[in-house]
């Protein structure tokens, strides 16, 4: 074994959550710790296996050893990312091990010299590619007989498998990773069953487990014991309980418990007789089977010509593999009833194909499982996963594969041509595309693309912008940065990296730094999109996407969207003229929290969370911005009076923000313990003072049940994390928007500067409104928008000092950032929210979590990124032949914490009609090359299809309607399309603009309104 193998290190006692903060959201910090003492072992060094070693570098391992001695050689290049010309003849391992060194300061990469048995007992997992089928077998005895994860994984052009064994048994500590579910109880029946509040649905499966507290009634139940769920319906499910528990009264919450799960696997010689599957294409049900034996009709052709496999395309060495596969058939009938032929032949044709889709596919994947094996996080696949992407081949008659055409050429994209063909290979360099974003998805597109030469070709070009800058936890997923290019460019720093990868690309890459969308049409003119063959998006908003996706459909340029959220992940591929664009479809409006809810009944710790979001932002955001506003501008009182807000709450912050205003930090400290009395003392006291907690309702109901849960007063103590965290992080906000000084404060500073601080007794106040339904809390919202009293409001604004006797003086508003852990920001929000948990009996949670929620982080890990962008690059082939027939495209959709991978055709266009013409709703325009006049764009409706325009509108504005007076409309009917938009907008046409898109509302013969696609009237100024 190597020096430098490095796995003895002592195991991390923390995570470092600058870098890992988004793949914790996914995996936990206990799962994360549990890998963080895992060694992992990989075996075979090709695309497959550095995609692999890549992700899992990038997630954190103890240590991560590699074994390849082979010397590099030209075909390694079509897809081993890491490897260059330079290279070649060096070891593998050796010079991959440098390269991915660079990847994670966390993770020590080695070399091993060998893999007998007493190296691989020292390994958590071992994963293997590319070896013979024997190897495997001798691996897998050692490995399953000592409680070791193995992993195989092969890919033969479009085609891949993955085998997977973790032993006699494997323990699953979280099956699918997903939030507990909760939920409030409305009856508990004497035979168990369990209704829902509201007719809330439970989300839970049979066979889940759930444990209950405050149901009344029953104090039996709320021990703590999970109880096993069998589900009645969306609204119910039954436990086993029996009289001794006792008779339901009221109330209760149930809370899912995640009860771990062994998993048996079997070893790979039993496997290869008797297979299970995981199906990866419900569509193709029927292909494991022939797989299975066509992958080991493979190893044997190897064995026979001295680890050679089949030649492209080549029938003689075709035949003679599928003779093995009919052999292998006889010998295991079970496996399946009659070989496919034609399919079979297919994968011994392309079995020296290497493409980098397949692989960032089956790399993420198996990468995923690699990490399941080291934290016990997530459900591992049982056993089998075979994966083909036979729709991605171009048409035979534009692109003809045969054993000519298909040979190697000498080329770093032999591995590509082996399956395309040369013709094809050559129309994929000579692309124009453009990535819209460099993030995570961008830079494994752009690693992807590199690998495929695509746009490296003489007419070929690759322009690719984001105007965000690098920061440190991007490096836990966006593979091209490194600690060095943090602040840097993202655009600039991923163009750079993958020219490296392939110097093919220099000076084919344009990398810019602005954002897509009305600002920068000027960047991103007509003549932009116009020369463009594709547009691929790596987005992370919603809004962004929709903008491309309308600039794609004006432009008819096809577009491949993709997005993750932590192991879940989907594509989509968008066709003109075809499928249906982006944004013919949407995902539900997030639901959001009732503000009756918010303001006086949480029953979660989101909504405890969004909550102390709230104070956060009128504290230390909203307030300080209105004193600068009033300080900046004449009459803002008078503004304020006229606006539909809060008017009185507005001056008053004003003025207590000016009036009241530290001169210390002592006055600081003072402050936030007067606003924590405030706020989980004296508010909670008025509550319960309006609503006791014997309250009944209208109809006699205990008004404290269901949702509702009576809170209790905080008595503030100095030793108690929450409440002296929400001291330091207030003062401490206050002092930055005061500009004081921020000094090194000790406890015992903080109580002293307490110490003489006079606390006001609590005095309920008559007359208070609590709102109690979302009815009533926007009737008192309308309420604080309406008019109060006049003189009261105007005691309020003589009490503000003038703004000529405060020139120059500012507050600082503070930008909410949850990255920084020295700023305070989530030290306040999470001990806010803890505070008002505790007030309602609600469990509290660490700062991690509170940061998730509140900063609304999208959970996110280099597996899932790296399987979909592999998903997407299959459809661009197909996009790249212009396919018709929208049964050859794949939208995809993967979770792989179940692991569940399901693929769907896109949905057609839709078709409409006027008159007698045909148009596709989504993609057709009607293009007018002139700047005809408007009365001669109505004649030519009129006349061509008997419409009428009743409204014509640009932008914004409308130009012409039917309704208008015979005047207005007179005065516009002579003038150009161009001429009526600068008249009635007021403003020139931007210079870049080529086409005038306008909206038509049309009127048939007999009145009916008739949908026609947008008018595009050409415009040359």
């Amino acid at each position: 074994m190597s020096d430098n193998m490095q796995i003895d290190l002592p195991s991390p006692q923390d995570i470092d959550e600058g870098l890992y903060s988004r793949q914790l959201y996914v995996l936990g910090k206990e799962a994360m710790l549990k890998m963080q003492n895992a060694n992992v072992l990989i075996i075979g060094l090709n695309g497959l296996g550095i995609e692999i070693a890549k992700n899992i570098a990038l997630a954190g391992v103890k240590s991560l050893s590699l074994y390849d001695p082979h010397p590099i050689e030209l075909k390694d290049l079509s897809t081993q990312f890491f490897l260059s010309e330079s290279e070649i003849g060096q070891p593998t391992d050796r010079v991959s091990a440098a390269k991915l060194a660079e990847l994670n300061s966390y993770v020590p990469i080695g070399v091993v010299d060998n893999i007998d048995k007493e190296t691989l007992l020292k390994f958590k997992c071992i994963v293997s590619t590319n070896i013979s089928l024997e190897e495997q077998v001798k691996i897998d005895q050692i490995t399953h007989a000592n409680d070791i994860g193995y992993i195989n994984g092969d890919i033969r052009g479009l085609f891949g498998q993955i085998f997977v064994d973790f032993g006699e048994k494997f323990t699953i500590v979280d099956q699918r990773g997903e939030e507990p579910l909760t939920g409030i109880v409305s009856d508990i029946e004497k035979n168990g069953t369990v209704s829902m509040l509201d007719e809330s649905r439970h989300g839970l499966e049979d066979g889940d487990y759930v444990k209950f507290t405050e149901v009344q009634g029953m104090p039996k139940l709320n021990d703590g014991t999970p109880h096993r769920v069998e589900v009645l319906g969306p609204y119910a499910f039954k436990i086993e309980i029996d009289e001794s528990y006792g008779e339901y009264q009221r109330g209760g919450q149930y809370t899912q418990v995640k009860v771990p799960k062994d998993v048996k696997f079997e070893p790979l010689l039993e496997q290869l007789k008797n297979p299970e599957y995981l199906i990866s294409d419900f569509a193709k049900f029927d292909r494991p089977g022939q797989l299975h034996i066509g992958f080991q009709a493979l190893h044997a052709f190897r064995s026979k010509h001295n680890g050679q496999l089949p030649s492209p395309y080549n029938e003689e060495d075709a035949t003679e593999a599928f003779r093995y596969a009919e052999e292998l058939a006889t010998q295991n009938k079970n496996i399946v009833e009659q070989l496919d032929e034609k399919y079979l032949k297919e994968l011994f044709y392309q079995a020296q194909g290497d493409i980098p889709g397949v692989v960032a596919f089956f790399g993420g994947l198996i990468a995923q499982e690699v990490l399941k094996c080291c934290s016990s996080k997530f459900t591992p696949i049982k056993q089998w996963l075979y994966f083909d992407s036979l729709e991605s081949l171009p048409s035979g008659k534009d692109f003809p594969r045969n054993a000519e055409n298909n040979k190697p050429i000498g080329s770093r994209y032999d591995g590509q041509i082996a399956v395309f063909g040369k013709a094809f290979q050559e129309k994929i360099s000579n692309l124009k595309v453009f990535l819209v974003g460099a993030g995570a998805i961008g830079c494994e597109m752009l690693k992807n693309w590199a690998m495929m030469g695509l746009g490296s070709g003489p007419n070929g070009k690759i322009v690719i912008t984001d105007n965000d800058s690098i920061e440190k936890s991007n490096l836990n997923r966006q593979f091209l940065f490194r600690p060095k290019d943090v602040n840097k460019n993202k655009s600039d720093v991923a163009a750079r990296a993958v020219q490296l990868m392939n110097p093919a690309l220099k000076g084919k890459i344009v990398s810019k730094l602005d954002k897509v969308g009305p600002e920068t049409e000027n960047v991103f003119d007509d003549k932009f999109w116009n020369d463009l063959d594709i547009v691929t998006n790596a987005l992370d908003n919603i809004e962004a996407r929709e903008y491309v996706d309308r600039r794609c459909i004006f432009h008819k340029k096809p577009l491949l969207e993709s997005g993750t959220l932590g192991t879940k992940g989907n594509t989509q591929v968008i066709v003109p003229n075809l499928t249906e664009s982006y944004s013919s479809s949407h995902d539900p409006p997030e639901k959001s929290i009732p503000l009756c809810t918010l303001r006086s009944f949480p029953s979660k710790i989101d909504h405890t969370i969004a909550w102390a979001k709230s104070l956060f932002q009128g504290y230390f955001v909203e307030s300080p911005e209105s004193v600068n506003l009033y300080l900046s501008q004449p009459n803002f009182v008078e503004q304020s009076l006229k606006q539909n807000t809060d008017k009185k709450g507005t001056l008053e912050n004003i003025s207590n923000y000016l009036n009241k205003r530290p001169y210390d930090f002592d006055d600081c400290i003072r402050w936030a313990r007067l606003e924590f009395e405030a706020k989980f003392n004296h508010d909670i006291k008025q509550l319960l003072y309006n609503f006791p907690p014997d309250a009944k309702t209208s109809s006699g109901e205990p008004f404290w049940s269901g949702p509702k849960r009576a809170p209790k007063p905080l008595e503030f103590d100095i030793n108690n994390k929450d409440h002296l965290d929400f001291i330091v992080g207030g003062a401490n906000l206050l002092a930055f928007i005061y500009g004081l000084k921020e000094p090194n404060v000790s406890i015992e500073e903080y109580k002293k500067a307490l110490q003489n601080l006079e606390i006001p007794e609590f005095k309920p106040k008559s007359g208070v409104s609590i709102a109690t339904t979302e009815a009533e809390a926007e009737e008192q919202a309308n309420r604080l928008s309406g008019s109060f009293d006049d003189d009261e409001i105007r005691k309020i604004a003589a009490s503000l000092p003038e703004p000529s006797t405060l020139a120059g003086y500012r507050l600082s508003p503070i930008e909410f950032e949850k990255d920084d852990d020295t700023n305070h920001h989530i030290e306040f929000i999470t001990a806010a929210s803890n505070c008002r948990a505790l007030n309602y009996g609600i469990e509290t949670v660490d700062a991690h979590k509170t940061k998730f929620i509140a900063g609304k982080i999208i959970p996110a890990i280099a597996t899932t990124t790296a399987l979909v962008t592999g998903l997407v690059c299959l459809e661009l082939y197909k996009v790249v032949d212009e396919k018709d027939d929208i049964e050859q495209y794949k939208n995809g959709f993967i979770n792989l914490a179940l692991p569940f991978i399901g693929f769907s055709e896109p949905i057609k266009s839709a078709k409409g009609k006027y008159g007698k013409k045909e148009f596709d709703t989504v993609w057709d325009q009607i293009v007018i090359e002139d700047d005809i006049t408007l009365q001669e764009l109505l004649d030519r409706f009129q006349n061509e299809d008997g419409l009428e325009i009743s409204i014509l509108s640009y932008d914004v504005v409308v130009l012409y309607a039917s309704f208008f007076p015979a005047k207005k409309n007179q005065e516009r009917l002579g003038l150009t399309i161009s001429e009526v938009i600068k008249k009635v907008s007021k403003k020139e046409i931007p210079s870049h603009v080529k086409y005038l898109v306008l909206q038509a509302c049309c009127e048939d013969e007999n009145g009916e309104d008739v949908d026609i696609p947008p008018i595009s009237v050409k415009y040359s100024p």
